[in-house]
C-alpha cells in the first residue's frame, strides 16, 4: 500500500489554501469592491450633480442671467472629482464643458433625458468619450419649467485605479499574514508531525517484533500520552512474551519429571527389572506422580480461570468458621508431625463479602505453605482482625522463612526457592500465584513478611458484610 504522507497532505493543504485565497481576492473581492467604489462615487457625483443644478436653477428663476461665478467654480468641482462637467439644455446643446473637449453649442447626437432607468449610466455616453465614463445627470428645474440638465462626467478609469491601489493594499496583508502563517506549520511539523513519524516508526518496530523500542516523545500533550502509552503497552507485550517462554519452559519442566518418571517405572515392570514382589511399591509411585499431574493441571486452569472476569460468587459470611473447619481440614498432617495451631479472633463472628470457595482455596494454599516449611513440633499462628471497615487475615509459622531476594519472586507462576526445592519436591509453584490473583480479583492485597530461619507471615485483606 503506498504510504501518502500526512505532512505533504498538510502542505498540499496549505498551499492550495494560498492559491484560494488570492483566487478569491483577485475575482470576488475584487467585483465587491468595484461595486462598493461605484456605488458610493455615483451617491457623491449625483449629490454633486444636484448641488449645481440647484445653484443653477437659483440664477435661471431669478432671470439675472450672470453665471461667471458658478461657472469658474465647476472647474474646481471638476478637478476635484476628476471628472467632467457638462451644462447642457433642454434639447442637449452644450453650454459648457468644464474640460473644454467641447465648444459651446456643441450638440449631443440622440439626446433624450429621460432614457435612463437608474441615477447613472456606464459607457461612452452616445459615443462622446474614448472610453468608459460614469455619468450621472440632474434636471435645472425652476418655476414648474426645466431649464437645463447638469450633466458630470467620471472615467470608469479612476474607480479602477482606486480599486487596485485597495486591492493591492489587500494583497500585501495577504501575503503578510500567509507568511506568518508559516509558523503554524512550522508549529505543526515540531509538535504533530515529528512526533507522529516517531510513534509510526515505534509501531512498525512493534509490527516487527522489536518490542524494546522506546518513542522518545516526552511532550505533555496528547502526542506525549499516545507515545506513554504505546511504550507502556510495548513493554507489557514484553513482558507477556517473557512469560510465555518462562511459562512453557516451567510447564515443560514440571511436567517432564513426572511424565520420565512414570515411564521409567512402567517399562522397568514390563521387561521385569522390579521384580513383582515389588510392583505395588512402585505402582504406588505411579500414581502419586499422575496425582502431583493431576493437581500441576488444576492449578493451571484455577489460574486461567482466574484471568476471566466476572468469575467471582461473591456473598456474606464467617470468615473465623472458615478458618477453623480449613485448619481442621489438615489434623492429619499436623498430627503426624506434632504441628498445632494458634486460632486468634478480635471477635467471635466476622462476617465478610467475598466467594467462599475461593478464600477457602487462599486459606488451604497458605497453610499448607506453612506446613510444608514449618518444623516438626511448632505452632502455626493464624489471626483475625478488624480495622478501617476491613478484616484482616494473618497466617503465621515459625519455620525455614524465605530469602530475602526471593520475597518480590514468590508471587510469580512456577517460581520456586532453593529452599522450596530441597524441602518439597511435589509443589507446582503455583500456589501462591493462585492466591495474588483470588485476592486481587476481591479488590484486595496481600502481603508478606518473612526472615530467613525465624519464619514467615502472609497478611490479606476482605471487605466486610455490609460496607460496600
Amino acid at each position: 500500500m503506498k504510504l501518502h504522507s500526512l505532512y505533504s497532505k498538510f502542505l498540499l493543504g496549505y498551499l492550495i489554501f494560498g492559491l484560494l485565497g488570492f483566487l478569491t481576492i483577485s475575482t470576488v473581492s475584487s467585483r465587491m469592491i468595484y461595486d462598493y467604489l461605484l456605488d458610493r462615487q455615483s451617491e457623491s457625483l449625483y449629490d454633486e450633480a444636484t448641488g449645481i443644478a440647484s445653484r443653477y436653477s437659483n440664477i435661471y428663476r431669478v432671470g439675472s442671467g450672470d453665471t461667471a461665478e458658478e461657472d469658474s467654480s465647476l472647474a474646481a468641482a471638476a478637478s476635484l472629482f476628476h471628472s467632467s462637467i457638462w451644462l447642457v439644455d433642454r434639447q442637449g446643446v452644450l453650454i459648457l464643458d468644464t474640460s473644454g473637449r467641447y465648444d459651446k453649442g456643441t450638440s449631443i447626437p440622440g439626446f433624450d433625458p429621460a432614457a435612463g432607468k437608474t441615477p447613472y449610466d456606464i459607457g461612452r455616453y452616445y459615443q462622446m468619450f474614448s472610453q468608459d465614463v460614469l455619468t450621472v445627470s440632474a434636471p435645472i428645474t425652476g418655476n414648474y419649467t426645466t431649464y437645463g440638465y447638469v450633466l458630470i462626467h467620471m472615467p470608469i478609469s479612476e474607480i479602477q485605479n482606486t480599486r487596485t491601489g485597495i486591492l493591492n493594499l489587500t494583497y500585501i496583508t495577504a501575503a503578510i499574514l500567509y507568511g506568518l502563517s508559516l509558523i503554524i506549520l512550522l508549529l505543526f511539523t515540531k509538535v504533530v508531525y515529528i512526533p507522529l513519524v516517531k510513534i509510526r516508526e515505534g509501531a512498525n518496530e512493534y509490527a516487527a517484533g522489536n518490542l524494546s523500542y522506546k518513542i522518545r516523545v516526552d511532550s505533555q500533550d496528547e502526542m506525549g500520552y499516545l507515545s506513554a502509552t504505546l511504550n507502556y503497552m510495548s513493554g507489557e507485550l514484553n513482558k507477556m512474551e517473557e512469560y510465555q517462554r518462562t511459562f512453557v519452559a516451567n510447564v515443560s519442566h514440571d511436567f517432564r519429571s513426572p511424565l520420565t518418571s512414570i515411564k521409567g517405572y512402567l517399562e522397568a515392570i514390563i521387561d521385569g527389572t522390579i521384580p513383582p514382589e515389588m510392583q505395588e511399591k512402585y505402582l504406588k509411585r505411579v500414581i502419586a506422580e499422575t496425582e502431583r499431574l493431576n493437581k500441576l493441571t488444576q492449578s493451571m486452569l484455577t489460574l486461567n480461570s482466574l484471568d476471566s472476569k466476572g468469575y467471582l460468587s461473591r456473598s456474606n459470611f464467617d470468615i473465623n468458621r472458615v478458618i477453623k473447619d480449613t485448619a481442621a481440614s489438615f489434623e492429619g498432617t499436623c498430627s503426624a508431625r506434632g504441628i498445632t495451631f494458634d486460632l486468634t479472633f478480635s471477635a467471635s463472628s466476622e462476617m465478610v463479602h467475598a466467594d467462599l470457595g475461593k478464600i477457602q482455596q487462599v486459606l488451604y494454599n497458605l497453610i499448607d505453605n506453612a506446613i510444608k516449611f514449618s518444623h516438626d513440633g511448632s505452632v502455626i499462628y493464624i489471626q483475625s482482625s478488624t480495622r478501617h471497615e476491613k478484616v484482616f487475615v494473618s497466617v503465621k509459622d515459625t519455620g525455614i522463612g524465605i530469602p530475602k531476594d526471593s520475597l518480590k519472586k514468590i508471587w510469580e507462576r512456577f517460581y520456586k526457592t532453593d529452599l522450596s526445592r530441597g524441602k518439597d519436591k511435589k509443589g507446582t509453584g503455583l500456589g501462591l500465584s493462585i492466591v495474588k490473583e483470588i485476592i486481587q480479583a476481591h479488590g484486595e492485597n496481600i502481603d508478606v513478611i518473612s526472615t530467613e530461619g525465624v519464619g514467615t507471615e502472609f497478611i490479606f485483606s476482605l471487605p466486610k458484610a455490609g460496607n460496600l
